[in-house]
């Protein structure tokens, strides 16, 4: 989720080394690393299942306005509620619609998943006054391209314009997905190398054990994770696997060169984004933007900037796992736990890093074109992602375990792992359930699964 622009550091960018500090800064102890869940759903009429436009008595703004009486603070863009914020938390939308809770950071999953829980709560009221429902997948499962309105954001029409120049799903990544993510912390630089480079080798098992996106338009689509396929083709200059985060020299600096090299798409300036698209952040620190001769960039246009970069695992102030579809309300907490339990023991991250270290660069495209396909039957050494699923739930729970943030009743945090340690003994993902409910008791229509899963 990107912040508001133009309301945050306006300090002037006049060296790397700012960026490469700016991103240090998130370095912290381990007493204070935190979890952070982000999680999209697509907003749809009961009447007739299409997606919710932005104006409307049942539209998004009205969505957002209902949402208004918990205590949440709205966000405007010109005249247009784009967005709402409390208490460290924020309720966005992407392009399509998709209404995001970016979570405050937390100490504990059974916080985060109580924050997930109040949402989905206050959301259903609203949903229920303006009969309106929300449900999580990872594609939009009848949904034209051309059908699905655009949320009123002037960054959007940006990328709107530029992403058919370079790709062909870019579109589709827009309008037509949902994920869940999950954010968390480094201590060092070390840290955060051999964090990056475990989340980024195990993020094709996360791909499988939420893959939740099978349909297109009515109809099968021949994946599984549609969504994941749909970043194979959205653009190459930020997206796909990073070599260099596995190669000798990763660093805080290298992480920079490589956003740095990512094209532009916007500038804020005087409540207004202005399209740049396609051009250098680096000319822009040489003053040489075209159009702005001299001016250079703030802080905030970095931090806006890094926002526009996709990667599996992405770099801020902290590391982001985007791997996964979006799912039922039962999962949403599933992913958090399985980040933490890998990446906050460091036993267990040293071990995770003995599964990946030795895959070549080759295994690891291989995966990232194979996993949205076959899921947890996509192959890697002489096994299964199925297998290595298996592995890494082990390692993850005994991470949880030895955690110990237990609930009132005493219970730790590998309950969480729940859904996904079913999903990984059976080999059966949700994407499987749904196309089993489509060839058989839904009589191959896709409609029953906004009144099967909708939250």
């Amino acid at each position: 989720m990107a912040g508001v622009p133009g309301q945050a550091n306006q300090t002037r960018v006049e060296s790397k080394t700012q960026l490469v500090e700016y991103i240090e800064s998130g370095n912290k102890p381990k007493e204070q690393w935190r979890v952070g869940t982000e999680h999209e759903k697509f907003g749809f009429r009961l009447s007739d299942k299409q997606a919710l436009p932005y104006d409307g008595p049942s539209g998004i703004q009205a969505v957002l306005n209902g949402m208004c009486r918990f205590g949440w603070e709205a966000v405007a863009e010109g005249d247009n509620i784009i967005a709402l914020k409390q208490d460290g938390a924020s309720i966005t939308l992407e392009p399509g619609g998709q209404f995001e809770l970016s979570g405050a950071p937390l100490d504990t999953i059974w916080q985060t998943c109580d924050e997930v829980n109040t949402h989905l709560d206050q959301v259903q009221q609203v949903s229920r006054e303006l009969n309106v429902g929300f449900i999580g997948l990872g594609f939009t499962p009848n949904m034209r391209r051309e059908d699905v309105p655009m949320m009123p954001k002037g960054r959007y029409q940006i990328m709107r314009n530029y992403m058919p120049k370079v790709g062909t799903m870019g579109l589709d990544m827009m309008f037509r997905t949902c994920t869940v993510q999950a954010n968390l912390d480094y201590r060092s630089e070390a840290d955060m190398v051999k964090k990056f480079r475990v989340s980024l080798a195990l993020q094709p098992v996360a791909t499988a054990l939420f893959a939740n996106s099978p349909f297109i338009e009515g109809k099968p689509n021949g994946y599984l994770s549609y969504r994941s396929h749909v970043w194979e083709d959205t653009d190459p200059d930020r997206c796909g696997v990073l070599p260099f985060v596995f190669e000798d020299g990763m660093s805080f600096e290298r992480y920079v060169d490589y956003v740095l090299d990512v094209p532009m798409y916007f500038i804020y300036r005087d409540g207004r984004y202005i399209d740049v698209a396609g051009q250098s952040f680096r000319a822009f620190m040489e003053g040489r933007l075209p159009g702005r001769p001299g001016e250079l960039p703030t802080m905030d246009d970095w931090e806006q900037h890094m926002t526009t970069v996709f990667p599996e695992v992405r770099l801020k102030k902290f590391l982001e796992m985007r791997g996964a579809d979006g799912g039922p309300w039962k999962r949403l907490c599933a992913l958090p736990a399985l980040w933490v339990g890998l990446l906050y023991d460091d036993a267990v991250l040293d071990a995770a890093w003995d599964l990946v270290k030795d895959w070549s660069i080759e295994d690891h495209e291989r995966l990232r074109a194979d996993v949205p396909r076959l899921a947890l039957k996509a192959r890697i050494g002489d096994g299964t992602i199925q297998d290595v699923a298996r592995k890494v739930l082990d390692l993850s729970a005994e991470g949880l375990r030895r955690r110990a943030r237990l609930d009132y009743k005493g219970d730790d945090e590998t309950g969480f792992l729940s859904s996904l340690r079913h999903i990984a003994e059976t080999g059966r993902t949700q994407a499987d359930d749904l196309l089993a409910a489509y060839n058989t008791r839904w009589n191959g229509s896709v409609l029953p699964v906004f009144d099967e899963y909708a939250y």
